[in-house]
């Protein structure tokens, strides 16, 4: 039998081999005989190849569905596999192409070992590499050198990867590189499908174009719609500001970004913070709201910083692609502010970098040390995000606490407020003018009460305390005795003191206490009045 295979393979003739050993059924010999199909000739090199059959030309191999072709081989009956060389090439269908300069084919585990200027073609999937291994029995194939898969949309290197032409899911490892036309990912552990064009992110990742770049360590991005859904502390940064949050999404044709749980947005060149559970960003409007305990940090005072909570914070650039760029900071329902040197709250504010001003409407309240501010409308304007000055705007009223009966208090329909390094210096108040004022011995007793009206009154302040007051025209107040003060005195008509509101510190923004429900609260705990002189004071 040996010898008539000789003479056949001599004259090249095409032989598929039918031995099977005792007990075989066809389906064994189907996963684990290699078939010679042809070759052109046969050869004997026992002194080379002591253990092998060599074959020359046009050799072609079948093992179960597989044809393996190149232009010569080695054949190792004993242990049912070959070595092939030049032109090598694996076709399995029309689905599957494989070539090389050399291949190890091991029929019994059905792995081949590729080396040299390897491509394995699945479809519209091409991967090449100069050492492939191709499992048979699990229908993948891996590198370890080297090696780059491109299909569609995507190139892919990296030093170590696996491709499955069954599941189209690669694995990559090690200086992983994805190019993309619209971007550029790098990674140390990814997961792809040349089916879907999705990455799995399974390890640190940057994806960097020329607009941003995204920072993760676990999360899938979408190639073909440029899409990203990043867990775990993902970051993405564009032109100075930075998005972080517990998870991310991405849509780069959108243009925009949401962050959820925990969510920290920076600007640094503007020098503020945006937090909140939930956060949404334009990259091409610069355009950012956050909500769920949404706070705005400004940071550029680094030895203070101001803290500013609302149900929802709005973060707006005018021309964001022209010269003439201005920003807006809008707080919506339950704005609270603190800042060491300043506290404040109101239901809605709006901040323009247009004109530095702060807008606070509906009820809106400033504390500035012992002195408070209110009215229908405050303006405060800023100066290199210190106070420059604060308009107050009808049914103004400025109270200073003296202690827990006493109050300097001055009302009018418009108070301008102006400051000097954090501190009022000057106060004006226009129009309807009312003042109760405690006027002060020298070392600090209150000398009585100040009952006066006018029209302007100037007061000018040093260390937080009053220097001295202007009234024009001058007025005809009355100064009452301390023992010798009116009930009704003691109040003016519009006094209010809602210190009990007044953010404490940076956490304390988080609890609102409105105007209504804090005085009911306030009047509810109110302790009984014990003083003689108390009892005759009407306490709003």
């Amino acid at each position: 039998m040996k010898r008539l295979f000789l003479i056949l393979y001599l004259f090249g003739f095409t032989i598929i081999t039918a031995q099977t050993s005792a007990g075989q059924s066809p389906q064994q010999k189907k996963k684990t005989r290699v078939d010679l199909v042809h070759a052109d000739e046969y050869k004997v090199d026992k002194q080379n190849h002591p253990d092998a059959q060599v074959l020359v030309g046009s050799v072609v191999f079948l093992h179960d569905s597989m044809y393996m072709y190149c232009d010569s081989a080695l054949i190792y009956e004993m242990t049912n596999s070959f070595e092939a060389f030049d032109n090598v090439r694996m076709e399995q269908g029309d689905t599957l192409f494989i070539y090389g300069d050399y291949l190890y084919y091991d029929g019994m585990s059905q792995l081949a070992e590729l080396r040299n200027n390897v491509k394995m073609i699945n479809r519209n999937t091409t991967l090449t590499t100069d050492s492939l291994n191709y499992d048979r029995l699990f229908n993948f194939g891996y590198y370890f050198e080297g090696g780059m898969l491109t299909d569609e949309q995507n190139i892919l290197t990296s030093d170590w990867g696996e491709y499955s032409p069954s599941t189209k899911i690669a694995v990559f490892n090690h200086e992983v590189v994805l190019e993309n036309p619209q971007f550029t990912l790098y990674s140390d552990t990814l997961k792809y499908s040349t089916e879907s064009k999705i990455a799995t992110i399974l390890g640190p990742s940057n994806i960097v174009s020329d607009q941003n770049h995204i920072y993760s360590e676990r999360g899938i991005y979408d190639t073909s719609n440029d899409v990203g859904e990043l867990m775990d502390r993902s970051i993405l940064t564009n032109q100075g500001k930075k998005l972080t949050g517990d998870s991310l999404y991405y849509n780069r044709k959108g243009g925009y970004g949401e962050a959820f749980q925990n969510v920290v947005m920076t600007d640094t060149i503007n020098k503020n913070m945006l937090k909140g559970n939930y956060c949404f960003y334009n990259e091409r409007t610069d355009y950012a709201f956050a909500t769920d305990r949404a706070v705005v940090i400004d940071y550029s005072q680094q030895a203070d910083s101001l803290y500013m909570h609302a149900d929802t914070l709005k973060m707006i650039t005018y021309n964001p692609k022209t010269d003439s760029v201005h920003r807006e900071v809008r707080a919506y329902h339950k704005v609270r502010v603190y800042r060491t040197d300043i506290q404040a709250v109101c239901d809605s504010l709006l901040y323009s970098s247009k004109d530095s001003c702060l807008y606070m409407y509906t009820d809106p309240i400033i504390w500035n040390g012992p002195q408070q501010l209110l009215g229908e409308e405050i303006r405060v304007y800023m100066n290199d995000s210190t106070i420059d000055w604060a308009h107050i705007i009808n049914q103004a009223l400025t109270v200073e606490r003296k202690d827990s009966v006493s109050y300097n208090q001055v009302a009018g329909k418009e108070i301008k407020a102006y400051f000097i390094d954090g501190e009022a210096r000057k106060v004006d108040v226009i129009g309807n003018v009312l003042v109760a004022y405690y006027p002060e011995e020298k070392d600090g007793a209150m000398m009585g009460l100040n009952s006066s009206e006018t029209s302007l009154l100037n007061m000018y302040l040093s260390n937080r305390k009053m220097d001295k007051m202007v009234m024009s025209p001058k007025s005809n107040g009355v100064i009452y005795p301390m023992d010798q003060i009116p009930p009704d005195k003691l109040r003016l008509p519009n006094f209010a003191w809602f210190d009990y509101i007044r953010p404490l510190n940076k956490d304390d923004i988080f609890n609102w206490r409105g105007k209504k429900a804090s005085e009911t609260l306030r009047k509810s705990t109110r302790k009984p009045v014990t003083s003689p002189k108390r009892e005759l004071v009407n306490p709003m």
